[in-house]
């Protein structure tokens, strides 16, 4: 173990004022091939910075007088990929229980044994190195579900760099892009992945409905509240929380929602009391929540609090180079879940998807791959397994306005009249429309609004 060590230099940083238990692990840790720092005050270690890379750190729960929600806090958001080891008095050890749900990895007395915490400290880097494994591996599915495309690289690449801190992300894109998957991955790539990932559609409940599931409600709070029930903030604690079409969210919703970004709070609907969450906040919209803003339809300061980091997903037609990974994957996933055997798709059926507009994006070719390994009858597939909406045959086709020559279609131009020709074949029926167009229900009601398109 010490040559594997030496060869990796594995950096540990002990923060206790016990300058001789301190020597002697460092002593111990140092002799096993460790590069060991030392802090001993709560000031040196709180001018750390961030962009100190950190393998483990001893954290001792009684430095600087009592200040250890906050160092814990601060560890964890400074070093989020270190292994946190805490140690406790023996006589408070409700603050080591705090400090493993903020996400420390152990804790053990301040009087233990130095070869007992050196112990710890293997078991804590092999931990890491199993993550490290992991990760790797989920990067990989990952790339496959979203196709490594270069309109995709950059955002893999950011995705990779954000996953392991908590950083709030914006993820804008159309329906169906893919926004979810990434959502996923951020969690899954993250020191959270052991936690609870939810996933809430803000478009698909009533403003009170909504407000209720992410904050929860106290009994009585309003008809047919028979009893406390917890909100999803409280079911993610620890974990992410994705809130998907979140420029639908209302503005009382929004308002609740700062405070949780603000002060880690929430409050139940009908209670007098708030309390905190850990919980990283991941959000998606197809909306231009600039424009939102401008028209008093969001909140500013709740656009800036989500907005640290931007991740633009690309629409599908945009990084058709993906298709035939995509596929590919969809074909693995489908040929499980109903037991097939389909290898591929002809050249007629690889034709027809790669000249198809895919105004549902991945979410569509997802549908159409399962559509077409269930009609399949053998192990390849043909163009008759396509829907017809693939085939052109009954299904949605794009009648764009006669244009003078020299007009260059716009794409606001192009979903008007997709749109506007979806209701016509459908005689009017949203429902049937959306389905076809492979949006939500409220993303064409949205639409329909936005290009004035009556009902």
């Amino acid at each position: 173990m010490k040559s594997e060590l030496q060869n990796s230099r594995q950096r540990v940083l002990i923060a206790t004022d016990d300058v001789p238990y301190a020597t002697g692990i460092a002593r111990l840790l140092s002799a096993d091939g460790f590069q060991v720092e030392r802090c001993p005050d709560a000031r040196s270690l709180l001018r750390l910075s961030g962009r100190r890379i950190l393998e483990v750190v001893i954290l001792d729960l009684e430095l600087g007088d009592g200040a250890d929600v906050d160092l814990v806090s601060f560890v964890r958001r400074q070093f989020p990929q270190a292994q946190l080891i805490l140690l406790f008095n023996a006589a408070k050890i409700d603050r080591a229980i705090d400090g493993i749900r903020q996400g420390a990895y152990f804790y053990l007395p301040k009087n233990s044994e130095p070869l007992d915490l050196k112990l710890v400290v293997h078991k804590a880097v092999r931990s890491l190195q199993t993550e490290a494994k992991v990760s790797a591996y989920e990067q990989n599915v990952f790339e496959e579900m979203v196709g490594a495309t270069p309109a995709m690289r950059r955002v893999i690449e950011t995705i990779g760099k954000v996953a392991p801190t908590d950083s709030t992300v914006l993820l804008l894109g159309e329906s169906g892009s893919g926004k979810e998957v990434l959502a996923n991955a951020l969690h899954r790539l993250s020191p959270r992945r052991d936690r609870p990932f939810i996933a809430v559609n803000c478009a698909a409940l009533p403003e009170g409905l909504l407000e209720s599931e992410l904050f929860g409600h106290v009994k009585g709070a309003f008809t047919g509240a028979d009893g406390d029930k917890r909100g999803l903030f409280e079911e993610a604690d620890g974990g992410t929380i994705f809130l998907d079409e979140i420029g639908d969210m209302a503005l009382v919703t929004q308002a609740k929602l700062l405070r949780v970004l603000q002060n880690g709070e929430i409050r139940r609907v009908g209670a007098s009391t708030t309390q905190l969450v850990d919980v990283r906040i991941v959000a998606a919209t197809n909306r231009d929540l600039v424009e939102a803003v401008r028209e008093r339809k969001f909140r500013e300061d709740l656009y800036f609090r989500l907005n640290v980091i931007q991740i633009r997903v690309p629409p599908l037609r945009e990084r058709m180079e993906a298709l035939p990974s995509l596929t590919s994957h969809f074909l693995e996933r489908f040929n499980a879940r109903y037991n097939k055997n389909v290898q591929g798709l002809d050249e007629h059926a690889q034709s027809l998807l790669r000249s198809y507009a895919f105004p549902g994006n991945v979410r569509e070719l997802e549908s159409i791959i399962a559509h077409a390994v269930i009609m399949s009858d053998g192990v390849i597939i043909h163009a008759h397994d396509l829907p017809d909406a693939v085939r052109g045959l009954g299904g949605v086709k794009l009648a764009l306005p006669n244009y003078a020559n020299d007009h260059v279609t716009t794409l606001a131009e192009m979903e008007s009249a997709l749109i506007r020709t979806a209701l016509e074949k459908l005689q009017g029926n949203q429902t049937d429309a959306a389905k076809k167009l492979g949006i939500s229900r409220s993303t064409l009601w949205r639409k329909m609004k936005e290009y004035g398109i009556q009902k």
